[in-house]
């Protein structure tokens, strides 16, 4: 407990008086984050997100005049420049993520999650934000899908960014699957619930990792006060089954297959990474071995 207070008071002081631009803000993950800084002495929260209905939820949610709610796509070069203005950090959600939507749409989805990632860097190099945390997923690892080589270059694009804009504190979390996120299987198995509808399983041997959004904020929150130079933290999540997760719903299922780019078993951390990671009690810390 006494060990809690301590970051608390590290965090409070990290986060007092700050300006925070989440990118993707109005999401799942972003719109948790807002609510737990806006309980931190902070100045501002301006959420930058393309969706205006998920910004006119978040409205309707948060009552806090130092929330900031910006229309906006972090393509727009001119837009990300005018929603970083005096940022002092910066937390990038914004992704086009959906696999299947990726793999048929790949020239938005390098546009959003390679090229948006590279405007917002550039920005960072003229406003000098104090730091830039870049949120990652475990399909970066090991992947033959678009999605999860576009994400593979934004941890490299952030790493670098660590080693040569020394004005920035540069650093990735990849997560793996985040239990209450919009558009997860959970969401397609309670639609089939309530039908009476067997549930969809791709393949009964599937795994996956998950961590549940409020524990996935603390992870945040803990990179944001200590993150350095470039460095990939991995959490250490919990790999489930996903038909024993289906079966805690429902007994009845159908096997669908795998879809494209799907694989039966994702990997948060390779074992060349492993291997030259710090290892600490609930992560791994994969740090630049030297300047790129």
């Amino acid at each position: 407990m006494a060990q809690k207070s301590r970051l608390e008071r590290e965090l409070t002081r990290e986060l007092r008086n700050k300006v925070v631009l989440i990118t993707g803000g109005g999401g799942s993950l972003g719109s948790h984050i807002t609510k737990r800084l806006l309980k931190y002495p902070i100045k501002a929260v301006r959420v930058l997100d393309i969706d205006e209905y998920a910004l006119f939820k978040l409205k309707r949610s948060v009552k806090d005049s130092r929330l900031r709610l910006l229309l906006g796509d972090i393509t727009n070069k001119d837009r990300v420049e005018m929603a970083g203005n005096e940022v002092d950090i910066v937390i990038h959600t914004a992704a086009i993520k959906n696999i299947e939507i990726s793999e048929f749409n790949p020239i938005e989805t390098i546009e959003t999650n390679i090229n948006g990632t590279v405007n917002l860097i550039q920005m960072t190099m003229r406003r000098k934000p104090k730091r830039f945390l870049n949120i990652s997923t475990d399909k970066a690892v090991d992947s033959f899908t678009l999605y999860g080589v576009t994400k593979q270059l934004s941890e490299k694009l952030i790493t670098w960014g660590g080693h040569h804009l020394l004005d920035t504190k540069f650093a990735s979390i990849r997560f793996g699957n985040i239990f209450e996120t919009r558009g997860n299987v959970f969401e397609i198995w309670a639609e089939e619930a309530k039908k009476n509808a067997p549930l969809s399983l791709t393949d009964t041997a599937m795994r996956r990792y998950y961590i549940h959004i409020d524990d996935a904020v603390d992870v945040i929150f803990e990179c944001i006060r200590t993150m350095e130079r470039g460095e990939i933290f991995v959490p250490k999540m919990k790999e489930y089954k996903m038909k024993d997760l289906a079966t805690k719903i429902s007994k009845k299922h159908k096997i669908i297959g795998l879809r494209h780019g799907e694989k039966l078993n994702e990997i948060l951390i390779t074992d060349a990474e492993k291997s030259i990671a710090e290892e600490r009690k609930n992560m791994w810390i994969i740090r630049p071995r030297a300047r790129l």
